[in-house]
């Protein structure tokens, strides 16, 4: 009976206690902007290392080379017509999200606010936003909607570490996801390589911090569009941190 007693009495003063220290009630999760893992903001260049070809040139009509087109994108990418994207004011066909990030020129990379994540892209004067909270809402649009999230790393922050999985030197080991629904069709390349409004685009942006104190990113861009491709489209863009906005030169769309 003395052990029951002393049982209870033990477990009443711990309760009396309350919880444990330094675990008392939690606020709120700190928003996607205060719990970056990395800062992607300010002025970057594109740094065209490949598909000069595609990306520094109008490329001519009908060369869609890497693209896995279908029939049916094939058929509708040799009627490339620039004359007649004018005439309907179509020029940002080839600014859509699907695109821009290949398009050379200048980022400049803001918040919003504290769950919106801004790229505004010079060729174009284009404006993507990368919203932390929220759903899939509105019209079609050339940048459509675009949800993101911090993707956490496997193996955690810190040096690089050696063996199969191991970090490249510099990064850290996090990444941007982004997925971009709601969008108007538009081209993949400025010679008309077409996407349809069935298009998903799917984002990893990586950033990297190298020994001479230069900053870069780089984007995996994945298009997936079941109406003209046979098979996804991935690319990647590697884009350099410069020191201020003195480059920055918005211009307006093209079609040619």
């Amino acid at each position: 009976m003395r052990r029951v007693v002393l049982l209870i009495v033990v477990s009443g003063a711990i309760y009396a206690q309350g919880p444990p220290q330094g675990r008392g009630p939690q606020g709120p999760p700190p928003t996607p902007k205060a719990a970056a893992p990395v800062d992607f903001t300010g002025y970057w260049v594109s740094v065209v290392t490949e598909d000069w070809r595609w990306r520094m040139l109008t490329p001519i009509k009908g060369d869609f080379a890497s693209i896995p087109f279908n029939a049916e994108g094939r058929k509708l990418g040799d009627a490339w017509n620039p004359a007649a994207d004018e005439a309907s004011g179509s020029q940002c066909k080839a600014y859509g999200a699907p695109a821009i990030m290949r398009v050379p020129g200048r980022l400049h990379i803001t918040w919003a606010d504290d769950n919106t994540l801004r790229i505004d892209a010079d060729a174009g004067t284009q404006t993507r936003l990368l919203h932390f909270n929220g759903k899939p809402s509105g019209e079609p649009s050339w940048q459509g909607y675009t949800a993101a999230n911090w993707e956490r790393p496997l193996r955690g922050s810190g040096a690089p570490q050696s063996g199969l999985g191991a970090t490249r030197e510099g990064a850290q080991g996090r990444s941007l996801e982004a997925v971009t629904t709601l969008l108007r069709p538009g081209y993949l390349r400025k010679n008309g390589a077409p996407y349809s409004a069935n298009t998903v685009l799917k984002e990893y942006f990586d950033l990297s911090k190298e020994r001479n104190g230069d900053t870069w990113f780089a984007v995996t861009t994945i298009v997936e569009d079941p109406q003209f491709l046979s098979e996804p489209f991935v690319t990647s863009t590697n884009w350099k941190k410069e020191p201020d906005g003195s480059k920055w030169n918005p211009s307006g769309c093209s079609a040619r």
